[in-house]
């Protein structure tokens, strides 16, 4: 049987899941490979050995990465005239609330790269042309400036895109090598510094993009395997789409790595009829955190990567700098911290054996005989003296015992993670303790039960293939495409005729009828407001829908997130389809699990990972192969 298969790059350890048509699972686990994440993407698929892929899906960190060091294209932005300094502006908040000297980080793009264009449309139309010979001049600006990318932002081209294209096309007459990026789009809706710095993005993540995905589809191809029929890499919201699509669309693999866990996290969920969850996956240099509403994961709009803000779809991931491999270290006041640097894959954790000399999060859990295996994934051994060595001489620069210090440097990890899971439920009016945790990665299950008593959770899921569940959610995950087109109409003027119209040639741009394989599944959302409010919500819409019953899907809405609805006209700011192809499920199985029981504390090797039950918390394992724990009451 031909396999699915996905790989997810993560700091320490890149994870590859195979899934056949049975849904039988195999996993492998190499370590990572930070100067060229293909290198450790091939080492995981040569371990497989296996030439039967039909479908191969990579969660990648690629574009993340680029963010986080700013080694993207040199970009030229041009926007209309008098908005030079729009991404400096920002939304003129501040980086720090109680810190004036606080700044943002420096935008993708310098002034000396920003070209003005002498045009306007306003939102009732044309009000400056923007000619031909104008056009050319400016063409002439950009390309003396030699950017690898154009991103061209002008006002309003949501609505009236055609400046953008007029001048696209004198960029390209001049310099037809040229990528040009236009935000009417790349993101055609309301909100100039979004649709800017979205824009921007894209332009700055493509190049680097197409070259890292072109030569992993070339090196698999080459060395590993047979081509897969399918090549494709997680989008940020949570669906697949082909490298030469996903290269196109760069912006959107923003959190294509994480998205994968939460998409397999959910899995479990609805496996297990847990309709709210919060996820956490802790690897080694990281801990992702998320959110499970009625068995399905939070997907919303825009938000902010490497403190670039990216307006697109997303599954709601928070990553904090606390994993396996952050460093233990003193401050100058004598205080602990754990991260957020992180001993990374090499030279790992002491415990690793690979030369690290700095105490790790990995090596107060050896430390303290949580993790016993005497070998770990990627050929690692692991040395427990080095760990507890480490360990005495923080313990002796603190003036504490060795156990004292490494229960410290985990409970200081706990609170961080405990932070971010809180920020993803509370800030969204969900009760932590309303919420059964997912723990997995390498490192959830370790750490599952503490921080479920700092939010106050009773209930734990260790899942099954925990220290590999998000390639097991990239090798489960539907192809998907998305689309959307700018409305900006109040709903009582939204004839009928128009939303079907809409609604039909969205769904055509998403999944082009020109594309073999068909989507399973369409769904349409309108993102709706009252008229003056400056948010949106996102409710479900189809094409027969009266619009009475569609103010009242809304307004049920905007009560269950705000807690009261208004006497006021509603407004359709923009219309967005999804569409999806049939995903591949995968068998949990372990005949027999009922009978199995563990009463902390204790610790039980996993595959791949490492389960322990604390003091007052019991565990049984499901039939399903998930571990379940409950605090004793």
């Amino acid at each position: 049987m031909t396999l699915w298969v996905g790989v997810d790059v993560g700091g320490t350890y890149t994870d590859l899941v195979a899934i056949d048509g049975a849904g039988r699972v195999e996993a492998r686990k190499v370590l990572s490979t930070p100067q060229d994440q293909s290198e450790g993407v091939l080492d995981a698929v040569k371990a497989l050995a296996r030439h039967d892929i039909d479908r191969f899906v990579h969660g990648t960190t690629v574009a993340t990465n680029m963010l986080l060091e700013r080694k993207g294209a040199r970009v030229a932005l041009c926007v209309t005239q008098g908005f030079a300094d729009l991404l400096y502006l920002r939304r003129q908040d501040r980086a720090s609330l109680y810190n004036l000297a606080a700044d943002h980080p420096a935008p993708l793009v310098p002034r000396e790269l920003t070209v003005p264009v002498p045009e306007r449309v306003e939102p009732q139309g044309i009000t400056r042309p923007l000619t031909a010979d104008v056009a050319d001049q400016v063409a002439e600006q950009v390309v003396a400036l030699k950017p690898d990318v154009v991103a061209v932002l002008l006002l309003h081209s949501y609505r009236e895109p055609s400046h953008e294209q007029i001048l696209r096309d004198a960029i390209l007459r001049r310099a037809p090598e040229t990528e040009v990026v236009l935000s009417s789009e790349v993101f055609p809706e309301i909100r100039e510094y979004e649709r800017a710095s979205t824009t921007v993005a894209e332009a700055y993540l493509r190049p680097g993009v197409a070259r890292y995905l072109r030569n992993l589809s070339y090196r698999l191809t080459a060395n590993a395997t047979d081509r897969p029929n399918v090549l494709g890499v997680m989008t940020s919201s949570g669906g697949m789409r082909g490298v030469e699509e996903a290269s196109r669309t760069a912006a959107q693999l923003a959190l294509s790595g994480p998205a994968g866990g939460v998409v397999g996290a959910a899995a479990i969920a609805r496996l297990l009829d847990i309709d709210r969850a919060l996820t956490i996956d802790i690897g080694g240099t990281s801990a992702d955190v998320g959110l499970i509403l009625d068995g399905q994961p939070l997907v919303e709009q825009g938000g902010t990567v490497a403190d670039v803000p990216i307006s697109m779809p997303r599954v709601l991931v928070e990553t904090v700098s606390a994993g396996g491999g952050s460093i233990a270290w003193i401050d100058a006041a004598g205080a602990l911290h754990a991260g957020p640097h992180s001993a990374g894959a090499r030279p790992g954790p002491v415990a690793f054996g690979r030369g690290g000399t700095q105490p790790t999060v990995t090596d107060a859990h050896v430390a303290m005989g949580r993790i016993s295996a005497e070998h770990m994934s990627g050929g690692v051994a692991l040395h427990v003296g080095g760990a507890r060595a480490a360990i005495a001489t923080l313990a002796k620069a603190l003036g504490e015992t060795e156990a004292r210090t490494a229960a410290a440097i985990v409970a200081t990890a706990d609170a961080t993670m405990a932070r971010a899971l809180r920020r993803v439920s509370v800030e969204r009016g969900i009760d932590p303790r309303t919420c059964t945790l997912i723990a997995f990665g390498g490192g959830g299950p370790l750490h599952a039960c503490g921080l479920a008593d700092q939010l106050g959770v009773t209930r734990v899921v260790a899942p099954p293939h925990a220290g590999v569940l998000s390639a097991l959610g990239l090798a489960m995950t539907p192809e998907r495409r998305e689309a959307m087109v700018s409305v900006m109409r109040r709903l009582d003027e939204w004839l009928d005729r128009e939303r079907r119209e809409a609604m039909e040639g969205v769904a055509e741009t998403a999944w082009p009828r020109t594309l073999k394989r068909r989507p399973r599944n369409r769904s349409w959302f309108a993102r709706a407001r009252y008229q003056g409010q400056g948010h949106e919500l996102d409710i479900p819409v189809v094409s027969r829908m009266p619009r009475e019953e569609l103010r009242a899907v809304f307004e049920a809405e905007h009560a269950k997130r705000y807690g009261f609805t208004l006497d006021a006209a509603m407004e359709v700011v923009s219309l967005r389809h999804v569409a999806e192809g049939l995903g591949r499920a995968a068998r949990f199985a372990r005949p027999g699990a009922s009978s199995r029981r563990l009463v902390g504390p204790v610790s039980l090797a996993l595959d791949d990972a490492t389960l322990f039950v604390a003091r007052d918390w019991t565990a049984r394992l499901h039939e399903s192969g998930a571990w379940i724990l409950t605090r004793a009451k």
